[in-house]
């Protein structure tokens, strides 16, 4: 080479920071401002939602209101007031495609579906909006509560009829009983005082906010912790009390899942999701770059890099002696598999680790009579 030369470039090691869209819900149901219809509303707490969505009270709206009670500070959700009978599915579409370009982390159907086959679209619906779009959503939808002229017996067998047979892990349903009970607990699902991985069966974070006045059947029989009980048995998610203790709680978000799946309560999935959408980012900054190869030291280095969502996921803290869990348990090695199956296709497989978290807490007392006996004698 006749002359000098000096070349210098930029490499980007895909360090940065990934969108934060968790505990971020789209709401869908029926607006009562016709002129924003259809449209694709943000909402933050501090939004009028009045002015959003009409002066007089709505389904949308009480959902609305006790979802900002519960989520606590820095709420941020989005709504697409509908039509009565419009179709939530074709508004959720209208939202995925650019220019909006909609990444949310579920959403709240506030319109209750007409059968078990609308359970089962939605579901659908998820599974589709995740094979075009590549996004990790969940469907939180509102099924109706107690009518003012049925019992108790005749609601539990016209609510088991929607999910009845119904394997839909993507899909939770959340009976009205109280008539905001979709807002309470998918606020309750945002609140940033706890992580991700925590369950709205929390106790210690405080009572529900905001949930409207108990129900009672036809003869004037209060909702019990019987019925609380049966419905939760039968994957529907629902507020519960603990006698002698005051505040009203919730039970388990429980998602359509079979009997023994790893997704039958919401907090499994929803930390997965969140670490699919860090390892896609970074799978997809890997697509033909040659320092992803079979070699060992390859392996290794991408298996460091691979790694990075769950590091980050995983930094507990503790102060004053009290550990703070972080979402999953740290990562150890074997957590993270890379094989190569052709020259040009490679697998990574990830496994993470919650924290065991108790829901069932069992105390046995007992006495100790002979103690200081032998002192004595």
């Amino acid at each position: 080479m006749a002359t000098g030369q000096v070349n210098v470039n930029n490499i980007n090691r895909n360090q940065g920071s990934f969108p934060d869209i968790e505990r971020q819900f789209l709401y869908i149901g029926v607006g009562g401002n016709a002129a924003n219809n259809d449209k694709l509303l943000p909402l933050s707490g501090d939004s009028d939602l009045d002015a959003l969505l009409g002066n007089d009270a709505s389904d949308l709206k009480t959902q609305l209101i006790a979802a900002r009670q519960n989520a606590g500070q820095n709420w941020q959700a989005y709504v697409i007031p509908i039509v009565q009978d419009g179709d939530w599915e074709a508004a959720l579409d209208s939202v995925m495609e650019k220019p909006h370009d909609l990444d949310v982390e579920a959403v709240a159907v506030c319109t209750f579906p007409a059968d078990k086959a609308a359970v089962e679209s939605a579901y659908a619906k998820m599974e589709d909006i995740r094979s075009r779009f590549a996004r990790f959503m969940t469907c939180h939808m509102a099924v109706p509560g107690i009518a003012a002229d049925e019992d108790w017996t005749a609601y539990l067998a016209k609510i088991k009829a929607l999910n009845n047979g119904v394997a839909a892990n993507r899909v939770s349903l959340v009976p009205q009983l109280h008539g905001n009970n979709l807002g309470v607990v998918t606020g309750r699902l945002c609140n940033r005082a706890v992580s991700i991985a925590d369950t709205p069966m929390r106790v210690n974070t405080g009572p529900l906010v905001g949930l409207g006045d108990d129900p009672k059947d036809s003869a004037g029989t209060p909702l019990t912790m019987g019925i609380i009980t049966e419905l939760s048995k039968e994957r529907f998610s629902v507020p519960q009390w603990y006698a002698g203790y005051n505040g009203m709680y919730w039970a388990d978000h429980m998602m359509l899942d079979n009997p023994g799946g790893d997704f039958q309560v919401y907090e499994n999935i929803r930390v997965l999701d969140y670490l699919a959408r860090r390892v896609r980012v970074l799978a997809i900054g890997k697509i033909a770059d040659r320092s992803l190869n079979s070699t060992p030291k390859s392996i290794a280095f991408n298996t460091t890099y691979f790694m990075r969502p769950l590091r980050e996921s995983s930094r507990s803290t503790e102060i004053g002696g009290q550990p703070f869990p972080a979402m999953i348990q740290p990562p150890e090695d074997g957590d993270i598999v890379i094989t190569w199956i052709s020259l040009t296709e490679v697998e990574i497989y990830i496994q993470a680790a919650p924290y065991q978290c108790p829901k069932k807490i069992g105390v046995f007392l007992m006495l100790d009579l002979a103690r200081g006996l032998e002192s004595a004698a």
